[in-house]
């Protein structure tokens, strides 16, 4: 027979002190306070599921063991004048005639109806509560569902972090448990201060439905003096908390946000699009643009339904646009995010796909430095991407969404290897790195001399046969798109070689610049040591630096203006000289005795 490991005396010791015997009075106190609680905490795990007489389901209901937790009522009760009051009332109300018959059943308990915010708690933050009532005490949450799964995070304030605190809140708050609710209380209000503004959102609404009214307050302040889009807060946010944001808006320093200055007859049609959308109707969609002068990057309609709509709303609208012309998928919005952004946010597959089929890139970043795959993995828990399958159960979303974005990055990353690769043996090898830099100066230099002079650059790329070369759309974020035209089918040899003469043939067409203009060269050749040479640099920055940028442009070609002047007066000097010049009058002299010779 197994023997306790705590023995119990009559009596002290005869050589114990009373201060000694308090001591050991508290630490035996300690050691059966801490087995007891052990042992309740125990009752918890599915494997005692068949021991409790109630069962709590959550909202995703079914008869999976992972969507009931099993109770004890009588626990519950002592512990909880919440629970007292929910089984006495259910005692002493029958709700039916047969109730007796199905007293001797184990009751359900529905998460969703039994408590406010019931359908936002989940199984780990349910037990995490329900366990304090059990034993006393609160343990940290579960690594695997309170971590996201990105390693280069520092997991201060993730989604799945915030997330476990806001279902426990709700659970504490619904059950009573006002020691537990301050506490949570006490650590969203730390997460409002660091997490993204976009995470906090979750934290506004548990703080809503439990009236926690000073962490209300807190979440709309931090909300009201961002930069994030209005319509996505009208969007996410309970309507009488996003009508605080606007108040506040209004009468602080944000009253410039994009809501107040668009022109409202703008914002109309914006907005019919937006329903169109809602009611999952992308042929009246296709009706509004046709009626009005706006397109669907006007009306952030892409994102709009990347973020709200079905996948089949989303690939309709996309089909609205066939030839890729009139729509931007990499188009940011005034928060800095693109529409797959957005869906990695949503963590819908179907959504990932047809952004990339359509030639969403998955290297833009957002303004604080994300992209795509980072997103969907500070969303997504260990939990998530542990489970294995079972049962023919298909993985998790955010899985996919993951999975989706690393293959993708891999896809590009392998062309770009292919592309680049040394299969193919040049006169003047040249290192990967700088061949596809030079590659892409060349491109800028030559499409800024197309802008500044585009006669005599067309003129000088025809000669270098630089125009039957197919452009490099290079690595830059507003290219990268660009690489969906790339022939899969082409053998990396033959991309190389396509890569080469493009190459030469800009190079040629640099060297004829500098040989007939070179003063506009070399004007050119200071510009781009400067500044930027992405074509893409004066729609970039803030509106301080956009206006700087395009004041020195302006500024540029006034000067590569007076520079074309002095390369037309050389070449007109030169082409004067020549015709003035001995060897020209030889010329014509000896035609002259050539032809006297003849009639003679």
């Amino acid at each position: 027979m197994e023997t306790s490991t705590v023995t119990y005396s009559s009596s002290p010791p005869p050589s114990s002190s009373p201060p000694q015997q308090a001591e050991q009075a508290a630490d035996l106190d300690a050691v059966s306070l801490g087995r007891l609680s052990a042992n309740l905490e125990r009752l918890l795990d599915p494997a005692f599921l068949s021991c409790a007489d109630a069962n709590v389901v959550l909202a995703a209901g079914g008869d999976d063991a992972a969507a009931v937790v099993g109770v004890h009522r009588c626990i519950l009760a002592a512990r909880s004048s919440f629970f007292l009051d929910h089984f006495s009332n259910k005692l002493a109300d029958p709700a039916a005639a047969g109730e007796k018959e199905k007293e001797k059943e184990r009751p359900r308990l529905e998460l969703a109806d039994l408590v406010p915010g019931g359908r936002h708690i989940g199984r780990d933050a349910l037990v995490a509560v329900l366990g304090y009532l059990y034993t006393g005490r609160l343990k940290p949450p579960p690594r695997d569902s309170a971590v996201c799964v990105d390693e280069r995070c520092p997991h201060e304030a993730c989604r799945p972090a915030i997330d476990f605190v806001v279902e426990s809140t709700y659970a504490a708050c619904g059950f009573q448990i006002s020691e537990l609710v301050s506490l949570f209380q006490r650590r969203l209000s730390d997460f409002v201060n660091i997490a993204l503004v976009e995470d906090i959102v979750p934290i506004v609404h548990v703080a809503s439905t439990c009236q926690l009214h000073e962490l209300l307050s807190q979440c709309i302040q931090r909300v009201a003096g961002s930069s994030v889009d209005s319509r996505y807060l009208e969007k996410e946010l309970p309507d009488d908390a996003f009508a605080k944001v606007k108040e506040f808006r209004r009468y602080s320093l944000h009253d410039d946000s994009d809501e107040f200055i668009l022109d409202p007859e703008h914002a109309k049609k914006v907005r019919n699009i937006h329903k169109a959308l809602d009611c999952d109707d992308v042929d009246l969609v296709g009706l509004l643009l046709q009626e009005s002068a706006i397109t669907l990057d006007d009306a952030l309609a892409i994102h709009y339904a990347a973020a709200y709509c079905e996948p089949k709303v989303l690939a309709l609208l996309l089909k609205l646009d066939p030839a890729g012309d009139c729509v931007n998928v990499n188009l940011k919005n005034d928060s800095g995010y693109t529409p797959l952004h957005l869906a990695c946010m949503r963590r819908e597959p179907q959504i990932l796909l047809s952004l990339i089929e359509k030639g969403a890139s998955v290297v833009e970043r957002t303004q604080d430095g994300r992209d795509a795959l980072t997103i969907c993995k500070r969303l997504t828990t260990e939990k998530d991407c542990n489970k294995k399958l079972e049962k023919c159960k298909e993985r998790s979303k955010a899985y996919l969404c993951i999975d989706i974005l690393e293959q993708e990055i891999k896809r590009k990353s392998f062309i770009f290897e292919e592309l680049l690769s040394a299969e193919v043996s040049v006169a003047t090898p040249l290192l990967v790195d700088n061949f596809h830099m030079r590659l892409i100066n060349l491109e800028n230099r030559v499409a800024f001399a197309r802008i500044f002079f585009p006669s005599e650059a067309k003129l000088v790329m025809r000669i270098a046969q630089a125009d039957s070369t197919e452009e490099f759309a290079g690595l830059t974020s507003a290219n990268f798109s660009k690489l969906k035209e790339v022939d899969l089918n082409e053998t990396p040899t033959m991309q190389n070689k396509r890569l080469r003469e493009r190459l030469d043939a800009l190079t040629k067409t640099v060297e004829l610049g500098r040989k007939y203009f070179p003063h506009c060269s070399d004007v050119l050749d200071k510009f781009l040591m400067e500044e930027s040479t992405d074509l893409h640099f004066l729609e970039s920055g803030s509106a301080e630096d956009q206006y700087t940028r395009r004041t020195r442009f302006s500024e540029l070609k006034e000067d590569v203006r007076k520079a074309f002047s002095k390369d037309k007066a050389v070449a007109a000097i030169a082409s004067s000289t020549s015709s003035s010049s001995p060897r020209g009058d030889g010329k014509v002299s000896r035609h002259g005795h050539k032809k006297a010779r003849l009639s003679r």
